[in-house]
């Protein structure tokens, strides 16, 4: 009833653009921090485009991001440490500045959720089948819980815990892994579902039991090519 393989005895959700409408959120949050940072060094520079939020940035850590997409530019920053503030021109203040326009954004707006998605959740939940959240966001915690679906949560892989543990973000699979762990599984047990090209490469590299895409923005045959085992518009399909 779920559209999943019978070997599957557990379900490791992405956040932001799977179960939440929190991506377009962070990708206006990232345009506006890498538009201004550009500018400020070249009034001419090009702008930071779609293409490069779902290449450079999506589904990975907020440094990784900082990091991959100014390389593509050329430009490289101090790393800094993670007190810097936002008027600092280094890795982390870089990141600083973009999580403080996303956390305006959920402050003022709160948290939107995908109706099918909810329908998905329930019903794994419905069917005896343990759930992690698996996230880059820092905020999944916020998330979840203004979401209103944190009793559908079993375990919360997000970037607090990748920071403290030192986990490498996605594509690398160590965040999902963790996930896996979490609910008492081994990765051949459990399906990734992910928005993110970088989230079902990291899926892949996992070697888990099903990845399944979640293409909101027009990108069913990279996700393809990154690994899913099948595309969806939405996970209600599943049902």
């Amino acid at each position: 009833m779920l559209g999943l393989p019978d070997a599957i005895r557990g379900c490791l959700f992405d956040l932001d653009g799977v179960l939440t409408r929190t991506a377009t959120v962070h990708q206006a949050a990232w345009k506006r921090t890498f538009d201004e940072f550009l500018r400020a060094g070249d009034p001419q520079a090009g702008e930071f485009t779609d293409a490069d939020y779902q290449q450079y940035v999506d589904g990975k850590p907020r440094a990784d991001g900082v990091r991959d997409f100014l390389a593509s530019r050329g430009i490289e920053l101090p790393e800094g440490t993670a007190d810097d503030g936002p008027d600092a021109d280094t890795v982390q203040g870089v990141a600083t500045r973009k999580n403080d326009l996303v956390q305006l954004e959920l402050d003022e707006h709160g948290v939107e959720v995908y109706d099918g998605s909810m329908r998905y959740l329930r019903a794994v939940k419905a069917a005896g089948l343990p759930v992690a959240v698996v996230t880059a966001s820092a905020n999944g915690e916020k998330v979840i819980a203004a979401g209103g679906f944190a009793d559908l949560v079993d375990a919360r892989i997000d970037g607090v815990v990748t920071a403290r543990e030192g986990y490498r973000g996605k594509p690398a699979p160590d965040t999902f892994l963790a996930g896996a762990r979490a609910l008492g599984l081994e990765p051949a047990q459990a399906v990734v579902f992910e928005d993110a090209q970088s989230g079902v490469a990291a899926g892949r590299a996992g070697e888990f039991g099903f990845v399944v895409g979640v293409d909101r923005v027009g990108q069913a045959d990279a996700l393809r090519e990154h690994g899913a085992d099948v595309v969806v518009d939405d996970l209600a399909e599943l049902l």
